[in-house]
């Protein structure tokens, strides 16, 4: 199979899902990006700006605009880490209280995105997808999550 027609349809579903998932947030006024990094704070708890942007493999610049719109928003605060330079993300208790009807919104769109698929076949989406491509940093963090 042609290697460029795997990676355009990968990039093609991957445009589609973010706009969708942007469409079903939109009632939390919250977009993809965003919910991404709540997701992650709520799974493993307060992390670095750093910590941040190399799990979701986004430019530094990219995750500090969004940061701000977050904790103008409430979703976030940002308080000095050990070093001066180093910024910590924690939830906000808004967000905290908030965060389960969000997930009620993604567990839906999520539902509906693989209502396609079986176990067995969302099984091996996930091994593939893992498999493709992945940090060192989002594993650290996973196993981190998972002691």
């Amino acid at each position: 199979m042609n290697n460029q027609l795997i990676i355009h349809e990968f990039f093609q579903k991957y445009r589609c899902i973010t706009k969708q998932a942007n469409s079903r947030l939109q009632q939390h006024d919250l977009y993809n990006a965003q919910w991404s990094i709540l997701y992650i704070l709520d799974r493993f708890g307060p992390l670095s700006q750093t910590d941040i942007w190399r799990y979701l493999n986004v430019e530094a610049p990219t995750i500090t605009r969004t940061l701000t719109r977050m904790e103008d928003c409430g979703w976030i605060t940002r308080t000095t880490g050990a070093d001066k330079r180093e910024r910590i993300i924690q939830l906000t208790e808004k967000a905290k209280i908030l965060i389960p009807e969000v997930k009620e919104t993604t567990d839906k769109f999520e539902q509906d995105m693989l209502q396609n698929l079986s176990q067995e076949e969302k099984e091996m989406l996930f091994h593939l997808l893992k498999k493709m491509g992945s940090t060192q940093h989002s594993h650290q963090l996973e196993e981190h999550n998972e002691q």
